[in-house]
């Protein structure tokens, strides 16, 4: 399944992992077809490492998950073939294990130090960030 975004840096397409982050992907899609992921904004940018969105709040910290769980996140679905291993991999950002919400990141180079941390959901198909 693929989805445009559309941010405040320009439109990115992502095709996701359905099959291997089942639960990351309809977390991802959904928010994405209710809107919440409209217009988003890059809230964090670190040169030569990645850039962060997908907070509602645009301040890095909010962002809740579609599942009902007491704090809005859900747990990891690391897939150790899935590796931060070029620019432009998408991965959820998180707070610790077991917290991914809406917020997620991209990155700009090889990250190796954040594989089996981060989940990944996909690299991107097509970017246009200004």
């Amino acid at each position: 399944m693929s989805v445009s975004l559309h941010t405040n840096l320009g439109d990115v397409k992502l095709e996701l992992f359905c099959e291997l982050v089942p639960r990351t992907a309809e977390n991802f899609l959904a928010l994405c077809a209710s809107g919440k992921y409209d217009n988003t904004v890059f809230h964090r940018n670190i040169k030569g490492f990645m850039i962060q969105g997908g907070d509602p709040t645009g301040t890095g910290r909010g962002g809740k998950s579609i599942y009902p769980t007491r704090n809005g996140k859900f747990e990891d679905e690391i897939v150790e073939s899935l590796k931060h291993n070029s620019r432009g991999i998408v991965s959820m950002a998180n707070s610790g294990p077991n917290t991914n919400g809406s917020q997620f990141f991209i990155t700009y180079s090889k990250q190796n130090h954040l594989n089996g941390a981060y989940l990944v959901m996909r690299h991107p198909l097509e970017t246009h960030l200004n």
